[in-house]
């Protein structure tokens, strides 16, 4: 060290207020790191040079004071504002990355697995249902006993930069955002981030979804911190390690080789296949939807897939999600190198496709049973999307951290449900049907019996509280524990939730209800029951090939006829129905611009529970309140985690009135007074009693779906306090993978199997339920009508009844049923009068369609057809698909006897009657209305009578269905093939009827009547 020299005489020391040299005016330059070595100083004698001198120029002016303070001052005071600002801006970066990182965990405590506290599942009433965790199955496992293959799979589809990223990977991150905005959404987490998102972020942080963008920073930040505190390959391997041993793998198996020991039998995890180590690479990214288990079916007892040909085995369908998602893993390494970063060459390309090929074939499985499993599996996935985020793979909080979850369930109300749906579903194929019933405390019935000789062999069931959006009970397949059989029986798969289904007529109720919202139609719109041929060539028929001529909208809904819900979408609106459908809560499996008049009776797949949902907001007074399943979320100190449940003030869809006005249409199919056939489904209570009800039954074509949808009117308060509901029950009976269901040379309909099945779990859950009725809202007025065409009834008009309707939407005139004059011929037929007729003319009414849905030509032009048919009167066949003539409803069924209404007008002039002269006479006078009308409809729900119904009693034989509509593909949750699109006729500016098209002749027919 040089020796410190002295000051040289006289030195006093710096002058006043020095503070020493500016930085950067002394001392080596930014970067100099000493002289090279060897260096010992400049020669002897070595000087200086000068300072270089400008020659060849003047010497430079001398700048004033003044000058020098403003070009060197400014500058300098705004290089400090800068600077200050820049100096503040880092302070306060700084500060805030401290006050973010301050509460973050250690980054060291990630290769530690906490031990797990078990998670609570409760019904509404404290009944356990089940618990996460419990009993955790569990191996950790090294770095070094990690396939090569598993590794490369896993960071493969989850992150392809991981062993070059510093935690996070912002091409990645824009790449996933640009996807987003193009709608092909997808996350852009990193190994590294998913890892810190479950182990070392705060639980307030994840479970707040409001402080969605500061978790995602904070996610960042700590993934880095991670990637510092693990540096080099050495820590790569450490984080992938406790990826690994940390994720969810669904079965209850928590860490990959659990996993792999629970799904395939695998002890040692270098015994994986190639396929086996892609499929487990697959499952974290939704591990209760990839579930193997959950995906797997029982296979036939010598299947080959199975190892023992004396015993079945459980196979995952080649067309699951999941083993989709294993060859899209394969074909990522198969394709990108770069992506096999451990395994290199080891595989080759016959190795990835063979792997693509080899089936997924499951060990014998045993495991603690839940209640209400498939409702616990969706709360969990309900969880993991409000306590985590929706792209999580695992939740620890929800998994390992305690919590006591209190869910909407009646497990009181869920044991009937479950037993009922068992029975209904497999009762009929066992070999003792009866006693499997009573083995679970249900009477074999009838309905059931008839049952044994088709192939339904699943069943499903939501019912939800509509005036609080709770569900009350959940069964997503008949008994989720128990014995495969096949495909058409998945047991685990959750039709509710994950199912696509087409509804078949039970969607009519909200086609119909969006027309009366918006006045383009009432109940009592008059609609031509008759075959046309739509654009497109679309021609649908009802069930039973008939044509009942002009029809009542409530009669048409009532009896579930298709080619009425048909015209109804037309008048309507597609695009304003799929809309307003979607607003009822329903999501379509096929898109708004390929929906077509199909849609009218039910070809557009949907989840069964959004299908309830839907039902439960017409009840709810057409107010919609979405579906929860979860009261409250606490922590093991009883603190919220979550904001408890409150009941949601909801979106008005439809008016009250008009939902008003569907629902008592519908509670008419529960009334045999009304409707003979469906009111067989009448609910009673212990005492026999009948309860007011709404219903509404599909069938799809070839009748894979059978389903049944109503709701009972609200309890009183009073009712409330001892357990009552506002109850909407959705049905769903078919194959898990939608194949057809009728067998043995006999149809089977909804009226066969989901209905009854809807009756009976209502009637033992409510037994002892106060009998409340719809509550009619203010703006529903009643008025008369005729019973034909639904307007104002005139003296010619021969059936009347009272119909409800929106206040300022009831009918005019009617202009279908009016008074003509007609001479009578020689030959005692009918004749129009005209001015140039002999004779005296008679005043009759007539019934005159000419004019009928006159906006549409080609449904004018079918209708013209019916009308040269119906005058011979009923059962005359004809038009593009051969149906035939009819009264309304059928043979067994006529409450307004064998009429359309009135007799048809003569179809020739007097000029046509023979040559003898018409006898005068005097004016017939009209028909008088009846005293009083007719049981069907009434105003309001009607009270049970003391006596029967209509004169003529029905036989109860039921056999509606819908017209036939397109199907989905036979797979649960694979995509089906679109309904046909015909293109919608534009809605007209107000209702039919308007100006025909000039009539065709008629030809001369033997009667003019047929009414």
């Amino acid at each position: 060290m040089q020796s410190r020299q002295p000051p040289p005489p006289g030195y006093q020391g710096p002058p006043p207020g020095y503070q020493g040299a500016p930085p950067g005016s002394y001392g080596p330059p930014p970067g100099y790191q000493g002289p090279p070595p060897g260096y010992q100083g400049p020669p002897p004698g070595w000087t200086p040079a000068p300072a270089p001198t400008q020659r060849g120029k003047a010497p430079k002016r001398p700048v004033s004071a003044g000058r020098r303070v403003f070009t060197v001052g400014i500058p300098a005071l705004l290089y400090g504002v800068m600077a200050t600002v820049a100096a503040v801006m880092f302070m306060g970066g700084l500060a805030l990355f401290l006050t973010w990182t301050a509460n973050l965990p250690d980054p060291r405590t990630l290769t530690t697995i906490q031990p797990s506290q078990e998670s609570i599942i409760y019904d509404r009433n404290m009944v356990e249902l089940a618990r996460f965790s419990s009993g955790e199955r569990r191996e950790i496992v090294a770095f070094e006993d990690f396939p090569a293959i598993l590794v490369d799979a896993t960071t493969a589809v989850e992150d392809r930069t991981f062993w070059t990223n510093t935690g996070f990977d912002p091409l990645g991150m824009v790449s996933a955002a640009i996807d987003s905005i193009r709608g092909r959404a997808r996350g852009a987490s990193t190994v590294t981030q998913q890892l810190v998102r479950q182990r070392l972020l705060p639980t307030d942080l994840t479970a707040d979804r409001a402080r969605l963008a500061e978790r995602k920073l904070q996610e960042i930040i700590q993934s880095i911190r991670v990637t510092q505190t693990f540096p080099g390959e050495r820590g790569k391997q450490e984080i992938i390690t406790a990826y690994l041993n940390q994720n969810f793998y669904g079965n209850n198996s928590y860490g990959v080789k659990t996993a792999a020991r629970g799904y395939f039998g695998v002890r040692d995890l270098d015994d994986l296949t190639l396929a086996q180590a892609a499929i487990l690479a697959g499952i974290p990214q939704a591990p209760g939807y990839f579930d193997l288990v959950r995906n797997a079916e029982e296979t036939d007892i010598g299947d080959p897939r199975c190892p023992d040909p004396d015993e079945s085995c459980l196979v995952v369908p080649a067309d699951a999600d999941v083993v989709t998602r294993r060859n899209y893993i394969l074909s990522l390494l198969l394709n990108d190198p770069s992506r096999r970063v451990l395994s290199g060459d080891t595989y080759r390309r016959a190795d990835f496709l063979a792997a693509m090929e080899e089936p997924v074939v499951l060990v014998a499985q045993r495991g603690t049973r839940m209640r209400a499993p498939h409702f616990v599996w969706f709360v969990r996935e309900q969880l993991t999307a409000s306590l985590c985020d929706e792209e999580a793979q695992t939740c620890p909080i929800m998994e390992q951290g305690g919590l006591r979850v209190v869910t909407t369930l009646d497990w009181k109300i869920q044991q009937v449900a479950q037993k009922w749906v068992t029975v209904a579903a497999l009762a009929p194929h066992q070999s003792d049907p009866r006693a499997f019933a009573r083995a679970r405390g249900v009477r074999y019935q009838s309905w059931m019996a008839r049952l044994e000789d088709n192939q339904i062999w699943n069943g499903a069931l939501s019912a939800i509280d509509y005036q609080t959006g709770e569900i009350i009970a959940y069964v997503g397949s008949a008994d989720y524990y128990g014995r495969r059989r096949g495909k058409r029986f998945q047991p685990q798969f959750d039709v509710l939730s994950d199912g696509w289904r087409q509804p078949g007529s039970a969607f009519k109720p909200f086609n119909y209800a969006t027309g009366i919202d918006d006045r383009t139609l009432t109940a009592s719109s008059m609609i031509m029951d008759v075959t046309t041929e739509f654009d497109g060539g679309y021609t649908p028929t009802d069930f039973d090939q008939l044509e009942r001529g002009p029809l009542r909208l409530r009669l048409a809904l009532q009896f579930s006829l298709n080619i009425p819900a048909v015209k109804a979408l037309a008048l309507t609106g597609i695009e304003e129905v799929y809309d307003r459908a979607e607003r009822f809560g329903m999501s379509f499996l096929v898109p708004r611009r390929q929906a077509g008049l199909s849609m009218a009776l039910g070809s557009l797949e949907v989840h069964p529970l959004d299908l309830t949902t839907a039902y439960a907001t017409l009840a709810n007074g057409g107010r919609k309140l979405g579906h929860a399943a979860i009261l409250a979320v606490r922590d093991t100190s009883g603190a919220d985690i979550l904001p408890p449940y409150r009941v949601p003030e909801g979106e008005e869809v439809v008016s009250p009135q008009a939902a008003y006005i569907v629902t008592d249409i519908l509670a008419g199919n529960t009334d045999p007074s009304q409707n003979p056939i469906w009111g067989r489904m009448r609910l009673t209570n212990e005492n026999g009693r009948r309860r007011p009800a709404a219903l509404k039954t599909g069938t799809n074509n070839d009748a894979k779906d059978l389903s049944a949808y109503g709701y009972i009117a609200p309890p009183t308060a009073g009712g409330r306090r001892q357990g009552e509901y506002a109850l909407a029950v959705g049905v769903w009976m078919g194959n898990s993978d939608a194949s057809p269901v009728s067998g043995g040379g006999n149809a089977v309909f909804s009226m066969d199997a989901a209905a009854p099945l809807w009756q009976a779990v209502l009637n033992e859950v409510t037994a002892d339920w106060r009998i409340n009725d719809f509550e009619q809202p203010n703006g529903v007025v009643t008025a008369q009508v005729d019973a034909f065409t639904g307007f104002k009834p005139s003296q010619y008009s021969r059936q009347q009844v009272r119909e409800l309707f929106i206040r300022g939407t009831e009918p005019g005139d009617d202009p279908y049923i009016r008074g003509i004059d007609v001479i009578r011929g020689a030959d005692d037929r009918l004749y129009r009068w005209e001015e140039s007729c002999a004779g005296t003319p008679t005043r009759r009414g007539v019934l005159d369609l000419s004019d009928a849905e006159a906006d549409f030509r080609a449904w004018q032009r079918a209708n013209r057809d019916w009308i040269s048919r119906a005058r011979r009167g009923a059962g005359v066949k004809g038009g593009p698909k051969n149906t035939a003539t009819s009264f309304f409803y059928d043979p067994s069924f006529q409450p307004y006897g064998r009429s359309w209404g009135a007799p048809f007008p003569p179809n020739r002039a007097c000029a046509d009657a023979p040559a003898a002269s018409p006898t005068p006479g005097a004016t017939e006078p009209p028909t008088p209305p009846p005293s009083e009308p007719p049981a069907t409809p009434t105003e309001g729900p009607t009270p049970e009578p003391a006596t029967p119904g209509p004169t003529k009693t029905p036989t109860p034989t039921p056999t509606p269905a819908p017209e036939p509509t397109p199907t989905p593909t036979p797979k649960p949750t694979a995509s089906p093939t679109p309904a046909p699109t015909p293109t919608p006729t534009p809605k007209p500016a107000t209702p039919p009827p308007a100006t025909p098209e000039p009539a065709t002749p008629e030809p001369a027919d033997p009667e003019e009547d047929g009414g």
